[in-house]
């Protein structure tokens, strides 16, 4: 034995004992002049001594290898949140990382969120009706975390994310029906089980009814981003000019929108009642949050349950190309950085304009079937 590790066993004293009102074994040591009492949540003593070993082990690799303490779930995401303090989507990033820490709340280390946890992470967001390009962000932070956490040099897991795969099938949107169906299935006056007339309902209630109702018409009639639309403030509203200059952080530009007249009648209307500078506010009169399951329950009462609040966007830009604007149109109109995002709308374009070219052929074959004037 070594002079170093001599010394280091000299600064142990550990045993397990059993505290008063307590049924599980707790271990108590001192090392380096600092006294740890944890419990080692089992009544079985031989497991608390093994846990007893562990905890000694890891101490040792501290003191002398250098290796960092486990880190708790909670403080690794804050870390991992603050590193990207200067991201774009950084609301979006903090808000999945404290609904992974929420799952995750009997589990106390990083370390412990190995593969097979992930993929329990994974299960859970799909019985909550998430839709694959949501989840597949979810576990992009827990994974972006894990990662980070090693390259600090705190201990992780080597665990293998699932793989999600992204729908590449048709372009979803919504057709006049379906629209119809999904503003019937969120009307703030709709009757509801188990749930009191509209006229008696708390005005709490009715204002969170109202709220999502108006939000969609925006989305709708606007086609803008979710989160764009929930940022908006009453100083980039102006009825008189029926106009919305929107500001699109996600690419780093401005729009000005013209309103149609069912967004100018909500926006007039919600003029008249608002009480704070943004359009859409949370219960502490901030800015609406961007959560997204709110849609997804939406869509299911419409039996659209394969539709998402990005298909509002979809649906507006759809209806743009169907009733003659160009792509490049399209593309100022949703703000894309780049045409060939708007490319996915390529096909709707080109129905069109074959539609078009029929309606010119036909047009010329009526005139050659014509007899002329003698």
């Amino acid at each position: 034995m070594d002079a170093s590790t001599a010394n280091t066993q000299d600064t142990f004293k550990m045993a397990v004992t059993k505290r008063d009102g307590s049924k599980y074994w707790y271990i108590q040591f001192q090392f380096n002049g600092k006294t740890y009492i944890k419990s080692s949540k089992t009544t079985d003593k031989q497991l608390a001594l093994n846990l007893e070993a562990q905890f000694r082990r890891q101490l040792i690799e501290q003191h002398q290898l250098g290796v960092k303490a486990p880190i708790e779930i909670a403080k690794a995401f804050q870390l991992y949140i603050k590193s990207k303090s200067h991201i774009k989507s950084f609301e979006k990033t903090t808000y999945q990382c404290k609904r992974a820490v929420q799952f995750w709340q009997s589990i106390d280390y990083i370390h412990q969120i190995t593969t097979l946890e992930v993929d329990r992470y994974r299960q859970h967001l799909q019985s909550a009706g998430f839709a694959n390009q949501t989840i597949k962000a979810a576990l992009n932070q827990v994974g972006g975390t894990i990662k980070y956490m090693k390259k600090l040099g705190h201990q992780v897991a080597d665990v293998e994310m699932p793989t999600i795969k992204l729908p590449k099938g048709r372009l979803r949107y919504l057709t006049d029906e379906e629209e119809q169906k999904l503003l019937a299935a969120i009307d703030p006056k709709r009757e509801i089980k188990s749930t009191a007339p509209y006229d008696s309902r708390r005005q709490e209630i009715r204002q969170h009814m109202h709220d999502f109702y108006d939000l969609v018409i925006l989305l709708l009639d606007t086609g803008a981003r979710h989160g764009e639309i929930c940022a908006l403030e009453w100083s980039q509203i102006d009825l008189n000019k029926r106009t919305i200059q929107l500001w699109r952080p996600k690419v780093n530009n401005e729009s000005v929108l013209y309103m149609t007249d069912r967004v100018h009648d909500v926006l007039s209307r919600r003029l008249n009642e608002r009480t704070s500078q943004y359009l859409f506010t949370n219960k502490q009169g901030q800015a609406r949050n961007s959560h997204t399951l709110i849609f997804y329950k939406a869509f299911r009462r419409a039996g659209l349950s394969d539709c998402s609040a990005h298909t509002l966007r979809h649906t507006h830009a759809t209806r743009l190309i169907q009733n003659g604007m160009s792509l490049y149109e399209v593309k100022e109109i949703l703000g894309h950085a780049d045409i060939q995002t708007t490319m996915r709308y390529a096909h709707i374009e080109q129905a069109h304009v074959s539609l078009k070219a029929r309606d010119v052929i036909n047009i010329f074959n009526t005139k050659q079937l014509t007899p002329t004037d003698q």
